[in-house]
């Protein structure tokens, strides 16, 4: 951008109030044509809110949007696409029973066949290769961020603004994405890039910005940070990371499981064992694919067509389904908490109590037990929110998370199941959840944590099994380190790429 380039989108003392908080502080930012900025910031920072007015979703209290240097009014995602701003979500918004071509396409008026004509050329230039006649829902993750890529290409956006756009991709496809970015921003594109893996920050970005509290404290040109400056600036100064308990093992000795699993096969996996302990985190790595998920659900009866055994708390349960398994003791997080663990537009109060399937006197809960029981839990887990009442959908990534643990441990389970807990947040919320198991296992909870991310399974296990094509195995007592988990994770299988 020269000195007389306005920038595509800019930012000017920009303020947001919900209620009586105050999450955005006369804050500025701006993106660059063919630029690629970085924006980071804590649990509750402020920076989900300046996505959403960037695309449209919410209006500032006061400040002004600019596009091209003249100020404009965003007042829904319709209004961002029509100046050239364009959100690729987290989770992708693919219709399964559509075709791809008409998930590129719907929406978009003039003839169909030019409509097509253009969808095949965009698809081309940016590396989407899928047969355009398929059903959307055979698509991979990698794909459907293509297909989101390209409906804004369709649109003329300027503005692409990509939300976790590497949480789901194999290091072959985040690598693929990586020249995809260059092809953009070639063409004078600006990236908003949002991402919790700070080196990808480092390597895609030009400029790195970090909100905390509603205000920047930090803003440079990516080449001069380090992933440690980042991590500093996004924490606030009295916090500490880690403290004297952290890695302590809560395993009670001579306890007997409070999970049992037998010879449980399904479609990705095949004769599982394993076991649970009062106490201990148990670690699940693997590879994209490996069946770790599939798993996962198949323990929690999601899967009714997997067979074994599985025994909770000392007793095998009579037949597997969610509700029977919370019943006897044994509580989920999926790894997509927007489509399966939270009520957006609800208050938050609501999605927390969800957890609770009935008193025990079978009757409902009172509105006052269900608002004394969301404040248990808010407080415990300290989620940053004006009232219980509140909804999930203004809250950052990092609080959803919470809402989501909330609701699981609600009924006060036995042992849980947290499918990529910390999926899309930040690194202050990632150890809000990690202090979060540890509260757990001191209580004497049984917890199982499923990631893609080996640092993640190093941090938190206290054993480490390796999803392995359909085979669960365990590394030998004590190993737990990065290079160890890494080396059996990756070994046999020519890396999370292959």
């Amino acid at each position: 951008m020269t000195d007389t380039t306005p920038p595509l989108v800019a930012l000017r003392g920009i303020w947001k109030v919900f209620e009586s908080v105050t999450v955005l502080r006369g804050i500025d930012f701006e993106i660059a044509p063919g630029q690629v900025h970085a924006l980071l910031g804590g649990n509750g920072s402020g920076k989900s809110t300046i996505v959403k007015i960037i695309s449209g979703a919410y209006t500032p209290t006061a400040g002004t949007v600019e596009v091209n240097g003249t100020p404009v009014a965003l007042k829904k995602p319709s209004d961002a696409h029509e100046k050239g701003i364009y959100m690729v979500p987290q989770e992708p918004h693919i219709f399964p029973n559509l075709t791809v071509l008409e998930n590129l396409t719907m929406g978009l008026a003039g003839d169909r066949a030019e409509n097509a004509r253009r969808a095949e050329k965009a698809a081309q230039e940016i590396g989407l290769e899928a047969d355009f006649s398929a059903p959307g829902g055979e698509l991979s993750i990698a794909n459907q961020q293509l297909v989101e890529i390209v409906r804004g290409l369709l649109r003329n956006a300027h503005v692409l603004i990509l939300d976790e756009p590497t949480s789901s991709l194999t290091r072959r496809e985040v690598a693929s994405l990586a020249a995809q970015i260059k092809h953009l921003t070639a063409q004078g594109i600006g990236i908003l890039f949002i991402s919790h893996r700070l080196n990808e920050v480092l390597d895609f970005s030009d400029r790195v910005s970090v909100l905390r509290d509603g205000h920047f404290v930090l803003s440079r040109p990516a080449s001069e940070l380090t992933a440690e400056q980042l991590v500093e600036a996004m924490l606030p100064e009295d916090f500490t990371p880690h403290d004297a308990d952290a890695r302590k093992c809560y395993r009670i000795e001579g306890a007997h499981p409070v999970l049992q699993v037998r010879h449980l096969s399904g479609q990705a996996f095949r004769d599982v064992n394993f076991d649970v302990y009062p106490g201990e985190v148990v670690g699940i790595s693997g590879v994209v694919g490996s069946g770790r998920t599939e798993f996962a659900e198949a323990i929690f009866g999601i899967d009714t067509e997997a067979t074994g055994e599985v025994v909770i708390a000392g007793k095998p349960a009579p037949e597997r389904s969610p509700q029977i398994c919370q019943e006897m003791g044994l509580s989920y997080v999926p790894e997509d908490r927007h489509a399966h663990g939270i009520f957006l537009a609800l208050p938050s109060a609501q999605t927390i109590s969800s957890g609770v399937m009935s008193m025990p006197e079978g009757r409902f809960m009172s509105s006052a037990e269900e608002r004394n029981l969301a404040t248990r839990f808010i407080d415990k887990l300290r989620i940053k929110l004006s009232s219980p009442m509140q909804s999930a959908k203004t809250l950052s990534g990092g609080n959803q998370q919470k809402i989501v643990l909330a609701k699981t441990l609600a009924p006060e389970p036995r042992v849980v199941i947290l499918d990529e807990p910390t999926r899309g947040i930040d690194a202050r919320a990632r150890q809000d959840v990690y202090r979060i198991i540890r509260d757990l296992t001191a209580d004497g909870v049984g917890v199982v944590v499923i990631s893609s991310e080996v640092g993640e399974i190093s941090e938190v296990s206290d054993r480490v099994l390796i999803m392995k094509r359909g085979r669960l195995v365990e590394l030998a007592a004590g190993v737990t380190g990065v290079e160890q988990i890494s080396a059996a994770t990756f070994d046999a299988t020519g890396g999370a790429g292959a």
